[in-house]
Formats: structure tokens, C-alpha cells, sequence
């Protein structure tokens, strides 16, 4: 609906600027016109007074008088002393030969803006012309630039337009790609459950047991996995979630799968003993937080290390925190590390972090942050 308001806009703008467009040069057309006909009856007005003798030459100076005033054009004649001897379309028609114009501070100030327009004349026996733009030069010279702006923003905005269309379609076809991938997950998921089962009834030695709970939980979270897929291209859901539980929960399924033998990476959760209630998608909060704390295992890889995750109740809402003690991010790095597609690792997609600020900026309304800190990396998650 928007993408089609947006279309609907832009053409109703090209079609009211070309509408104006034509508007403005057939009005320019028919002022033209009018200037040729007054050419010419002042020209035929010239030649009847020297074709006849007796014409009054002051009737003629009259009728040439009230054709340059119709015309519009700003004229002001000054003698050599600056007064008023002449004016035609201009403030001070009424002043002429007034003496007080030769001190008057707006005579002097509307003298200067005709010479500006136009380079003043002087005339032997007449004075100094000066001469102002008609109302036709001065639309010739605004309304173009006017016209310009406006198709260059018409142009800017169908570009956005075409190009969030774009994106949208984009995001369109992915979303369909991960809900048919989430359906396609559903056979082989429910096939390992059947497994599982059978694996479940014949009784062994403890580590048999102890595996097939692992693999259960490794099931479970496949099909939390495939569900996440389908909120994908949704509306987010508002449910209550308890912040703490999910912190809890999410590092208590990382702590049984990091390394616990050489390069040991310790992953501490606290979360208090209080519940932290929010509205939210708890299945899409749960991918934005492991997508952090597997960013943190990464960083931590080949050395070991420990992993904080802790909520907390701050004056902005509820605030969760995974703080590593790895290499950190070089600073120069920092800015860039929300970008999709952006990875420091060889061989990462640079998926992780910014589809977490996507779930919690764009899906809960909160901040993601890369706060700083003195020693490996720290990410604040903000929810109101």
C-alpha cells in the first residue's frame, strides 16, 4: 500500500508539474503577444504624428506615456543631482521632481535594485534611466528554477520509491525462500523425533542416556530454528517475555556446548532472582541473543576465555549485556560491524549482529550497542 502511494504520488507530481508547465508558456505566449501589439501601435502612433502636421505632438507624448506605463516596465529618470524628474511603474510615480528624493534613503535603495537588473542609460538633456525588469522577465527567471527543483525532487523521490520497492520485493522472495525452507526442515526433524523414540525405549549404559538427552535438546532447538524461519517477513508478536528466563535459558544451552577441555571458553548468565517483563517475539529475542553470544564463542576461539550475559532493570527498560574478554573489535572496525555482509572473520557471512539490531531495533523498538569497554567486546541490548 505504501509502494503504491508512493507511485501514485510521484506521477500525480509529474503530471501537475507538466500541467504547469505548459500553464506558464502559454501565458508567456500570450504576454509576448501583448508586447507586439503595443510595439505596434506605439510605432503606429509615431508615424501618424509625422504623416500628419497638425497632429499635437503632446497628445502623441501622451498616448507614448500610457503605452509604457501598460507595458510595466520599471522606469525611473534622475537628473544629475539624483531627484526625480520621470517615473513610470514604480513607487514614486507621484514624487517626480520632488526635492526631498535626492535624500530620500529609499529612492537610493530602489535605484540601486533597478541597476542591478539593468544598466542604467543617460540620456544628454534627459537624465539617467533607470530601468527594472517587467513581471514577464522576472517569472523567466524564477519559475524555470522553480520548475527545475520541483522535477529534480520528483525525480529523487521516484528514485526512493523504485528502489524501496526493490528492496521490498527482495525481502519478499527471501522471506518465502526461509518459510519453505522451514517446511522443507519438517520431515527430517519429525523423522529424528521417531529415532530418538526408539532409542529412548531400549535401556543402556548412562552415557547412552546422556546423549540422547543432548540430542533432544539439539532438537528441540531445530525446531525452535525452523520457527524462527517462519516469523520471518511477519508481523512481530507481542507476548510477555521474561528477559531473565531467556537469558538464563540461552546460556544454559551454550554452557553445555563450548569447549570444556583445551581452550576453554566459560560462559557466567545472571539474571537476578526478580522476573524482567517485556512485550515481544521471544522466539526472535532468543536468535538476537545467540547471535550475539556466538559472535562472543568466536571471537573466543582458538584461546579461551569467558562469556557475561546479565539483565538488568535500567531507567530505559530492560537491559541485557554480553561482554566477552577476547581480542575486542579494532576501532577503526567499530563502526562498521552492524553492516550486513561485514565480517572479521575469513570465512564469516556477516549475518549475525545485523540481523540482531534488526530483531531488536526494528521488531521491539529497542537499541542495539557496541558499548566500550577496556577489554574484548561489549554489546547492550535495550528493550522498553
Amino acid at each position: 500500500m505504501r509502494r503504491g502511494a508512493s507511485v501514485f504520488v510521484v506521477a500525480v507530481g509529474v503530471i501537475l508539474l507538466l500541467g504547469s508547465y505548459i500553464l506558464y508558456t502559454q501565458r508567456v505566449v500570450w504576454e509576448l503577444r501583448r508586447e507586439a501589439e503595443r510595439s505596434a501601435r506605439m510605432y503606429a502612433r509615431v508615424y501618424e504624428a509625422m504623416a500628419s502636421p497638425t497632429e499635437d505632438v503632446s497628445s502623441v507624448l501622451l498616448d507614448l506615456a500610457r503605452e509604457i506605463r501598460d507595458s510595466r516596465v520599471p522606469v525611473l529618470v534622475t537628473d544629475a543631482e539624483g531627484t526625480i524628474t520621470a517615473a513610470a511603474n514604480t513607487p514614486f510615480d507621484s514624487r517626480v521632481g520632488d526635492l526631498s528624493s535626492r535624500t530620500d534613503p529609499k529612492v537610493r535603495e530602489f535605484t540601486t535594485a533597478l541597476d542591478r537588473q539593468n544598466t542604467p542609460i543617460t540620456e544628454s538633456g534627459v537624465g539617467t534611466l533607470h530601468i527594472g525588469d517587467t513581471p514577464l522577465v522576472n517569472g523567466l527567471r524564477i519559475i524555470p528554477l522553480v520548475q527545475a527543483g520541483t522535477l529534480a525532487l520528483l525525480l529523487l523521490a521516484g528514485i526512493y520509491a523504485f528502489r524501496t520497492r526493490e528492496r521490498a520485493d527482495r525481502e519478499k522472495v527471501w522471506a518465502g525462500m526461509a518459510r519453505e525452507s522451514a517446511h522443507q526442515l519438517g520431515t527430517p526433524l519429525s523423522s529424528l523425533s521417531g529415532w530418538l523414540e526408539l532409542l529412548g525405549e531400549r535401556e543402556g549404559d548412562p552415557l547412552t542416556a546422556k546423549a540422547i538427552t543432548h540430542m533432544r535438546g539439539d532438537l528441540d532447538r531445530l525446531e525452535r530454528v525452523a520457527h524462527r524461519f517462519e516469523r520471518i517477513g511477519r508481523p512481530p508478536r507481542q507476548d510477555p517475555v521474561d528477559v531473565r528466563h531467556l537469558v538464563d535459558q540461552v546460556g544454559g544451552y551454550f554452557r553445555a556446548r563450548v569447549p570444556t577441555l583445551a581452550h576453554a571458553v566459560e560462559i557466567a548468565a545472571s539474571g537476578g532472582d526478580e522476573p524482567l517483563m517485556i512485550h515481544g517475539d521471544p522466539v526472535l529475542l532468543e536468535w538476537a541473543l545467540e547471535s550475539l553470544i556466538k559472535n562472543a564463542v568466536d571471537a573466543l576461539a582458538g584461546r579461551g576465555g569467558r562469556i557475561y550475559i546479565a539483565s538488568s532493570r535500567v531507567p530505559e527498560g530492560v537491559r541485557i549485556r554480553v561482554a566477552d574478554d577476547g581480542p575486542g573489535i579494532p576501532r577503526e572496525l567499530r563502526t562498521r560491524v552492524f553492516e550486513p555482509g561485514f565480517s572479521t572473520k575469513d570465512h564469516g557471512w556477516g549475518v549475525g549482529l545485523a540481523l540482531a539490531r534488526r530483531i531488536v531495533e526494528e521488531n521491539h523498538g529497542g537499541q542495539l550497542q557496541l558499548v566500550p569497554s577496556p577489554r574484548g567486546a561489549t554489546f547492550d541490548v535495550i528493550l522498553h
